[in-house]
Formats: structure tokens, C-alpha cells, sequence
């Protein structure tokens, strides 16, 4: 099914809790193939997963031998690509034991290194309170803030390209389970140079339901904010960015020109605290 903005409205934000541990627990079946398969790079870029709208699935990077590993979110079902051809498996609340044989037997086929013995450098997220069988219509919720993220980051992407090094790729990081890009305003080192980081995240512990996020780096003066378009609020505990949760956004008559007009104004506000022009 295509992704639409009214999509969005099918269930309210606050109640994807559930659904979005699921999600994020499953990803990183595809994260493991990637570690799994692919040389590492400095920044863990090699576990991140791309949103394909023709999939409705995160994919991997493309593996060996022409295969990507996925999870269609949505359904709640891993789906194996290679080629032309692809197979998925209903994770359902089917045990880890079973998912990791079924895709380690897809990897070997393809001449590919086992997913299920890769050990990850972070805690997965647990989702002992969850029932797959239950949250049906929240995996399609949380489906479609993703995909309604790697959108707009598209257009961040075209609108913020007169920056050099300029906008990187649309990438969901499966740590944090947030789809991302991120803007570098100068050369030079991640650790150093300046950015601003645009994203959607689905929920984490700052806030239960999804959210948009601008954030500029390094973390400039934030005395004397201003404030930001309808929807949008700055967060500066811990880090530092305008946000704008689901629930505010979906308040606006137009969720989508709303998280836009805040971008914009972030953005700005980012560029001249940071003294980019």
C-alpha cells in the first residue's frame, strides 16, 4: 500500500509504544546480516538500512552476491532479496530461535555468513510486554511515520544542497531505530565540523511517540531561543533540537507543510547559531 499523510491519522502517536519495541527488536535481524556480511566502517554506516517506499521495507545496504535483508514493518515480517526474487517470514511471535535459522539458511544459500552468531555492540530493546498478534494496526502506524520521515528528508536533501560537503544519504541507524540525514556545513571531521542532523524517530525514552528532530552540532549557545512555528518546541536536555512530536503535529491542519515550516525555521535558526552562511 502506498504511503499518504491521512495514514498517519489511523491510530494516535501515543499509543505505538508497543508496536515501535517490536519494530525496532526485528531490525536488527537485517543490522546482524549487515555486520555479518559487509566490511565495517568507522561510523557503523554499514549496518544502516534504507527505506524502499516499493517495498514498504527498511532494506540493507546491498550484501554479496546481489541480496539485501529487510523488515517490512507494517506486517511485521522480515523479507530476504536477492535479485529479482524475494521470500519474507511472518515474525508473528515466532522465537528467536526460528527467525535466526530461517535466515541464516537464506544467507547460506546465497554463499553469505550467518546473522543469528553476530553480536551486537549495544543492548537490543526489549519487548517482553508486547503481543505481536495485538498491535496489527500500529505496525502500519509506525510504518508510515518512517516513511513519511524519509520523505521530507528527501526534500531536506534537495533543499539543503548548496552546502558543502551538503546533505548524506537517508539512513535508518538500527541503535536508535531513527531514519536520519545529516547535513555537514563544512569539511572536515564528524567529530569537529559543523552539521545539522535531521530526522524522524518513532519514540525512544525522551518522548513515547514519534517525533521530528533539528539538531544543530556542535552544540551551539542556546540562550534566547526563538519561537518556532506551530507544532515545533525546543528540547535541551541531553541534546540539543527543535522537535516536534506526532501528537503536535498531527493537531496541524497539514501535518506535512508543518513539519516543513518547522525544518526551515530550525534550520536557520541552526545555520546562525553555529555562524554558517
Amino acid at each position: 500500500m502506498a504511503f499518504t499523510w491521512s495514514m498517519l491519522r489511523s491510530q494516535e502517536p501515543t499509543t505505538l509504544a508497543a508496536a515501535r519495541s517490536l519494530a525496532h527488536r526485528a531490525l536488527q535481524w537485517p543490522a546482524r546480516a549487515a555486520r555479518a556480511n559487509l566490511e565495517p566502517a568507522p561510523d557503523d554506516s554499514h549496518t544502516s538500512l534504507t527505506w524502499h517506499p516499493d517495498q514498504a521495507a527498511l532494506l540493507t545496504q546491498l550484501l554479496p552476491g546481489g541480496v539485501k535483508v529487510g523488515l517490512r514493518i507494517g506486517v511485521h515480517e522480515l523479507v530476504f532479496i536477492k535479485g529479482s526474487g524475494s521470500e519474507s517470514f511472518p515474525l508473528g511471535a515466532a522465537p528467536d530461535s526460528d527467525v535466526g535459522e530461517w535466515l541464516d539458511a537464506k544467507l547460506a544459500a546465497a554463499g553469505l555468513k550467518p546473522a543469528s552468531g553476530v553480536t551486537l555492540p549495544y543492548e537490543t530493546p526489549h519487548a517482553l510486554f508486547a503481543r505481536p498478534a495485538e498491535e496489527t494496526p500500529r505496525f502500519a502506524a509506525v510504518a508510515g511515520w518512517l516513511a513519511a520521515g524519509a520523505e521530507v528528508l528527501e526534500w531536506v536533501r534537495r533543499k539543503y544542497r548548496r552546502f558543502k560537503p551538503g546533505p548524506g544519504p537517508v539512513r535508518c541507524w538500527p541503535h536508535h531505530f531513527d531514519i536520519a540525514t545529516l547535513v555537514a556545513l563544512e569539511p572536515g571531521d564528524a567529530e569537529h565540523a559543523r552539521a545539522i542532523g535531521v530526522g524522524v524517530s518513532p519514540g525512544d525514552d525522551y518522548y513515547a511517540q514519534p517525533y521530528l528532530y533539528v539538531s544543530p552540532y556542535p552544540r551551539p549557545d542556546i540562550a534566547n531561543l526563538p519561537a518556532l512555528p506551530r507544532g515545533g518546541r525546543w528540547h535541551t536536555r541531553d541534546f540539543f533540537a527543535a522537535i516536534a512530536t506526532g501528537t503536535d503535529l498531527l493537531a496541524l491542519e497539514d501535518p506535512e507543510k508543518g513539519m516543513i515550516e518547522i525544518i526551515e525555521a530550525a534550520f536557520e535558526e541552526g545555520l546562525r547559531r553555529l555562524h554558517v552562511r
